[in-house]
């Protein structure tokens, strides 16, 4: 009887114990993301500080007001994840903040570096204002979309959603041309790049797509070899996305969308598929139709010469990607400091460029911290696919991390001579309002997908 009795007794206590972690369990996630972004905050600060030491030898107040707004921004992000998705992950908000606040303060060094007095038409305070709006859309995302699987039901909507803004710079009088990419419209004195929510309107496209056709994709094949290879009137879906990659490339002369797209529909391929014929196959595509506009079309051609032998033309074609270089050993395994390096003389320092900039000042340890805290926001959102109760929702949040795992490659493989460059740019650092606001969309559907993990959604989607 006391044995029985005290086993009770311990049962009970178990029980109560495991309510209130449930209870507690919340709020501790919480409290962990808002430290995590103050201390994400302190960072952009600190280095703000830094940089007006350095340069001005004086801490100035040119930051302050529009440096407050977004730091009110930030907080008012947190208690809307606090209140809306109690159970997200407390490390998506905080490793943006960080990534977000960092290039802040480096846009800011590149604008101390010119004559002209900083005033709210330079590039810092006007991404600080672009920083402020996507926060602020994010908020929006999150208290609206509250389960993600109604994005599923607009699946082919989104698709044309994507297909209208690629197609947005075409329009006469609406889109711009820049450096040479079509891929800018202009209303106004506002200038806006619609690829960039392409990428989230096609990885919301193509998960509802994927898990509504899956089984046919998946469907036994020729085996050559070790792989199975997919039925010829199964390839039609991978051969319209090689087609639309190759006409952005030619049209719009823009490479980076063009791997952008396609790089997303193979990964997303593979997770929805687990076969690596449909990745050999789209790799193979891809560099074949690469290779022939290398030859046919000039400014393809010229990309590629330049990095196979930067030097040939070091004044000329070549110029910022030598600039980059020269920037990046300056740095060294250290770098310069904040304000001590000459991150200005390289072209598109502020946006395409970023990147260098960081490593001349921050150096080799700067810029490995910066690809961690990318390598984290990318690890969750796997994290995320792999721990989801639902196909949809496993297969999109796959397809937001791989879309930042491909701009963070092509990227940072383009300044470095690894890839060919492109006309993407680094995922929350760079100068761009358009950027911010799909990169800060992308973050808060992975917390919101997060908070689903834990509230496991009472609709499953099916294939």
């Amino acid at each position: 009887m006391t044995t029985d009795r005290s086993f009770a007794d311990s049962q009970r206590s178990e029980t109560i114990l495991s309510r209130i972690t449930a209870v507690r369990a919340p709020h501790l996630l919480r409290m962990m993301e808002f430290f995590l972004t103050l201390f994400a905050l302190a960072i952009g600060v600190a280095a703000v500080i830094i940089i007006d030491l350095t340069v001005y030898e004086t801490i100035t107040t040119t930051l302050l007001i529009p440096g407050a707004v977004y730091i009110a921004a930030v907080v008012g992000l947190h208690l809307i994840v606090r209140h809306t998705a109690p159970d997200a992950d407390p490390l998506i908000l905080s490793l943006a903040v960080a990534l977000n606040s960092l290039g802040i303060a480096m846009i800011y060094r590149i604008d101390t570096s010119g004559s002209d007095p900083i005033g709210f038409g330079s590039s810092s305070i006007r991404q600080i204002v672009w920083s402020i709006v996507a926060i602020a859309i994010a908020a929006i995302v999150l208290w609206f979309v509250r389960n993600h699987l109604v994005l599923y039901r607009y699946t082919y909507i989104f698709g044309l959603l994507a297909l209208l803004f690629m197609l947005l710079p075409l329009v006469p009088g609406l889109g711009q041309e820049i450096n040479g990419a079509r891929q800018w419209i202009r209303i106004g004195p506002y200038s806006f790049q619609p690829v960039e929510l392409t990428k989230i309107c096609l990885a919301i496209f193509f998960a509802g797509y994927l898990v509504r056709n899956r089984d046919a994709l998946s469907m036994v094949g020729k085996k050559i070899g070790p792989m199975r290879f997919p039925r010829g009137r199964d390839l039609d879906p991978l051969l319209v996305v090689w087609a639309i990659a190759m006409a952005v490339l030619v049209v719009q002369r823009e490479l980076g969308t063009a791997v952008l797209v396609l790089g997303l529909f193979l990964a997303m391929l593979y997770v929805a598929t687990n076969r690596v014929s449909w990745v050999l196959l789209g790799g193979v595509l891809f560099v074949s139709g690469g290779l022939l506009a290398a030859r046919l079309l000039p400014y393809v051609g010229s990309r590629f010469a330049n990095w196979l032998d930067p030097f040939r033309d070091a004044q000329g074609a070549s110029y910022q990607l030598v600039q980059g270089l020269f920037g990046m050993a300056n740095g060294g395994t250290l770098g310069t400091g904040l304000g001590a390096g000459y991150p200005q003389i390289t072209p598109l320092s502020r946006s395409d460029y970023i990147i260098p900039s960081l490593a001349e000042e921050l150096g080799l340890v700067g810029i490995f911290v910066v690809v961690l805290c990318y390598l984290l926001i990318i690890g969750r959102g796997l994290r995320i696919s792999f721990a989801g109760s639902d196909d949809f929702g496993k297969l999109l949040s796959a397809g937001l991390a791989f879309t930042l795992a491909l701009q963070v490659f092509v990227v940072i493989g383009g300044v470095t001579r690894l890839i060919p460059l492109t006309g993407l740019t680094a995922p929350f650092l760079a100068a761009g309002g358009s950027s911010l606001v799909s990169n800060w969309i992308i973050s808060a559907l992975l917390i919101r997908m997060s908070n689903a993990v834990r509230n496991k959604p009472k609709l499953v989607i099916r294939a």
